[in-house]
């Protein structure tokens, strides 16, 4: 029995979002769409969606077999590449879920490059801050601005590195001075991050190879870094932010770096990905793509001092 079959039917029917659009794309009547999803459900033993004339939605157990499918597609694709990468451009679908204003400001432009170049190349992004379970929500990849923990099923890459610095507008410098070292920043109010009850510390590094907090009075707390910005750019109070999102800032004068010759925090920026024996093209060309262009998005601090 080929357990493959009807596996590319389904999922491309979920992705057309219907038989007779999936019909068009694989050049078949609709009534063979059906008859070939009919037969892997009853092979299966599940109903894997409902459909009428007008209507398909998938089930429970359509969704989680959709997902699956995915991969095994992917494997599949990924090994024929192994052997025969002249075959031609990348194709298929990629599901990514990236951070919301790192995403939007530095990997969106990339995908959206990407899917300029390849036009057989089809994205699928989430935009959110919240952990996600890679496997379980079925993403290709994600991109995370963290320290990894070792895992058995994922495979990360280094893309990006993220520098932070203490920044503020020239107004509120004027009207409360200008820290002259890192103690003097307890006596200043400040702009911090923070999610669920919680709040980032400002951290800088140590001269033991780890970091520490800067004693911060928090005036204002934000859950969103742009916003951060627009606060300090205001004249609200500090702000720690990463160089990439102010450099613009720093450049027309709304934002001045605070004690710029202090060593910032650098935060490593991951594509992950779940391991495999193959990687698919179009998953490889996404991460080289993020690797090369990345770094150049995110600066490093002597551009960002140099604009200041």
């Amino acid at each position: 029995m080929d357990r493959l079959a009807g596996i590319q039917e389904f999922v491309t029917v979920v992705d057309a979002g219907g038989f007779s659009a999936a019909a068009d794309k694989l050049h078949l009547s609709r009534s063979a769409i059906g008859k070939t999803v009919a037969r892997l459900e009853e092979r299966l033993g599940v109903r894997l969606c409902h459909r009428t004339t007008r209507n398909f939605k998938l089930t429970g157990d359509g969704h989680a077999f959709y997902e699956h499918c995915v991969r095994v597609l992917a494997a599949v694709d990924a090994a024929e590449n192994a052997v025969t990468p002249e075959k031609g451009e990348p194709s298929g679908r990629l599901r990514i879920s990236v951070p919301v204003l790192f995403g939007r400001r530095c990997v969106a432009p990339v995908v959206f490059d990407l899917a300029r170049q390849y036009p057989a190349l089809r994205f699928d992004m989430s935009f959110t801050d919240r952990p996600v379970d890679l496997i379980e929500e079925g993403y290709d990849l994600v991109v995370r601005n963290a320290v990894l923990p070792d895992s058995a099923v994922l495979t990360a890459r280094r893309i990006a590195r993220q520098r932070m610095t203490i920044c503020a507008s020239p107004s509120y410098l004027a009207a409360r001075g200008t820290p002259a070292c890192m103690e003097d920043i307890a006596s200043h109010e400040a702009i911090v991050y923070g999610r669920d009850g919680t709040t980032r510390p400002w951290l800088f590094p140590d001269s033991k190879g780890g970091s520490y907090a800067a004693p911060t009075r928090s005036r204002i707390v934000l859950d969103d870094l742009e916003a951060a910005a627009d606060a300090a750019a205001g004249g609200l109070a500090l702000a720690w932010l990463p160089c990439w999102l102010i450099r613009d800032r720093v450049q027309d004068g709304s934002l001045v770096r605070v004690l710029p010759d202090v060593e910032p925090l650098v935060f490593d920026t991951f594509a992950v990905w779940p391991k495999a024996p193959f990687m698919p093209a179009r998953l490889r060309i996404l991460i080289d793509a993020l690797a090369e262009r990345l770094p150049g998005m995110t600066g490093t601090d002597r551009e960002i001092k140099s604009s200041g």
